[in-house]
């Protein structure tokens, strides 16, 4: 009759599929990493074959490895540092985000003996240490002395980029007829481009109006 289908046939079908899903199962590895779990491929972690993942997931296996309720692997790892791991696997990059250190990283890539990515996080902490920070900012500090009724207009003139630091009282030494008028030291700074040397640390007009009024050193 046509559009018959045997029982061997049938049989024969549901084995197949059978054997189609096992394979896909297989090619799904589930780890726990510290209590967060990850989900890759057999592929994805058998990327370096001297690594500590090639070796766990081969079924003749000689690494002892525990899993939990849900069949993952346990590895007693941080999980923040292994998802740079886990990314470089699977496309080749190395990609941190900026709120995970480097170093953390290249521990991680050394205990899973993945060899490019311990040169690539060497690489990259090598260029982070020759790169001048960027709040490395030079300032130029300049100290001034004025008397107690000069306080007020010192700080109202104080402007194009000059900040107050410290403000120091060394006490009267000077008399203005009967009166003693205290004395202070004021120390004010001014950040500077990094191309500014110690010969382009000219005051601009008002912070020689300043320096007019206070400065007697």
């Amino acid at each position: 009759m046509a559009g018959y289908v045997g029982d061997d046939d049938f049989s024969k079908e549901n084995i197949q599929k059978f054997n189609n899903e096992r394979r896909s199962s297989k090619q799904w590895v589930k780890l726990n990493v510290g209590g967060t779990y990850f989900l890759s491929t057999k592929t994805t972690l058998c990327r370096d074959p001297n690594s500590f993942l090639y070796r766990l997931v081969q079924e003749d296996s000689d690494l002892i490895s525990d899993r939990d309720e849900t069949g993952a692997y346990l590895i007693d790892r941080d999980p923040t540092y292994f998802s740079p791991v886990l990314n470089y696997l699977r496309h080749g990059k190395l990609v941190i985000n900026n709120d995970i250190a480097e170093e953390g990283v290249l521990e991680e890539a050394e205990f899973y003996n993945i060899t490019e990515l311990i040169r690539l996080v060497k690489e990259r902490i090598c260029l982070r240490e020759r790169r001048p920070l960027k709040d490395s900012k030079k300032h130029v500090y300049r100290v001034l002395q004025f008397h107690e009724e000069e306080l007020t207009q010192m700080v109202s003139n104080m402007s194009d980029g000059w900040k107050f630091e410290q403000l120091i009282n060394i006490g009267s030494q000077y008399n203005y007829g009967t009166e003693e008028h205290a004395e202070f030291l004021c120390v004010v700074s001014r950040e500077c481009g990094s191309s500014l040397n110690s010969n382009d640390i000219e005051p601009t007009d008002r912070a020689k109006v300043l320096q007019q009024k206070g400065s007697r050193m």
